[in-house]
């Protein structure tokens, strides 16, 4: 990206979802920390600290600040319309977590403030984003493997065992795999598949009742062009699926075997459902962390487990480390050089949207169609029933 005026950025909510972009928000050269919001003392002045930043106890007082021009939405999923309302309100740029909201009302609304003020919104960072996702992509775009037919994608993770705070444990408040995970799952498929998904079929899995939400779910996706995916998740911690990548982590980061059963034992001894949340707060900016405690040193390409690609003329399997393509006759391997500043896609997209009016992938379009899959998906499991989609987004980039 050709060098520009770094993106005033302010960060509304210093959660843990900041402390895992921030090595990347902290070492883009087009990004430049100027405030932050956050109920947490502590986090505030640690951002104070670091970035010599202004900080506030409001988000819109955050938002009337001529400093700031673009927001990036870190906050509980609830509050993430009426925080992109008001960020349009005061014609800020936005990048909004996902899951974008937690209705299609609540993402059109989205939509449509930000559009009405003239800005941009993306959704992310989803997986999506990642640089072995996007290459495959342009690989299937390209024609050279002809049509792509067939996606599976299967994840298998630790995530309900993470130190989690009661609503994310409460379908309701945007709980449970669907909304954190099915999300980036369903990015990916998307925008391998041709973006648009016309029917879902699925079931979802709630086995432990100490963590009363889905843990799991499998997905028949279909899109308009004839493509299908078959989508697997389970955060339920035991089979761990980086086994099939070389222990390389979804974060980028080196794994091993002997990381089995962290997350489980980590919970063994807490007996409320506070002491869990104070315990996931110590992993969240602020309290014990700060910018020194974070590094992007051996982190590589971000992944979201195992995915193939099945086209006319060859599978695709992209990973951490390339695409290998399994042709006719012959297997070959595209590698992928190691990042220079892991994660940027999403902050590289944001950029380009802003100081070069180039229309992003991950548009609010984009983010309403992802979710209409998800509601659909725990429609489809609660009905036994196909659903039939109508908001979806195709791949190329559309305004809005």
């Amino acid at each position: 990206m050709s060098a520009v005026a770094p993106l005033r950025v302010g960060i509304a909510g210093l959660g843990r979802g900041f402390m895992l972009l921030l090595p990347t928000l902290a070492a883009h050269p087009n990004i430049r920390l100027v405030a932050a919001t956050d109920p947490r003392d502590d986090a505030r002045a640690r951002f104070e600290a670091d970035f010599q930043g202004q900080t506030y106890t409001s988000f819109e007082a955050m938002c009337q600040a001529p400093d700031v021009e673009a927001v990036y939405i870190a906050s509980p999923h609830a509050l993430h319309r009426e925080q992109v309302e008001c960020a349009a309100r005061w014609g800020k740029h936005v990048l909004v977590e996902k899951p974008m909201a937690l209705s299609l009302a609540d993402c059109q609304a989205m939509i449509d403030a930000m559009q009405a003020a003239g800005r941009w919104l993306l959704v992310g960072h989803s997986h999506s984003f990642d640089t072995p996702y996007l290459r495959t992509a342009e690989l299937i775009r390209s024609g050279e493997v002809g049509a792509v037919r067939m996606i599976q994608a299967m994840n298998f993770t630790d995530f309900l065992y993470r130190p989690r705070r009661p609503e994310e444990l409460d379908t309701a408040q945007g709980g449970g795999v669907v909304y954190s995970q099915a999300a980036h799952q369903v990015d990916i498929v998307r925008l391998l598949g041709g973006g648009e998904v016309t029917r879902v079929m699925a079931q979802t899995g709630q086995w432990d009742p100490q963590r009363p939400t889905e843990g799991a779910y499998s997905a028949l996706l279909t899109f308009a062009n004839g493509a299908f995916a078959s989508l697997t998740y389970s955060g339920y911690a035991h089979y761990d699926s980086d086994a099939l990548l070389d222990w390389r982590g979804e974060l980028g980061q080196h794994r091993s075997a002997g990381d089995y059963g962290k997350a489980r034992k980590a919970l063994a001894d807490i007996e409320s459902p506070e002491a869990e949340a104070a315990l996931k707060n110590q992993r969240a900016y602020g309290t014990t962390l700060g910018l020194a405690d974070t590094s992007l040193q051996g982190i590589g390409h971000n992944h979201f487990g195992f995915v193939l690609a099945c086209c006319d003329a060859a599978d695709l399997k992209p990973g951490p480390k390339g695409i290998e393509v399994y042709g006719h006759t012959s297997h070959r391997t595209l590698p992928l050089t190691e990042p220079d500043i892991p994660r940027r896609e999403v902050l590289d997209e944001w950029v380009a949207a802003v100081r070069h009016d180039q229309a992003p992938i991950h548009s609010g379009a984009w983010g309403l169609a992802t979710m209409e899959v998800c509601f659909a998906l725990l429609e489809s499991a609660r009905t036994g029933q196909a659903v039939d989609l109508k908001h979806q987004c195709p791949v190329a980039p559309q305004k809005g």
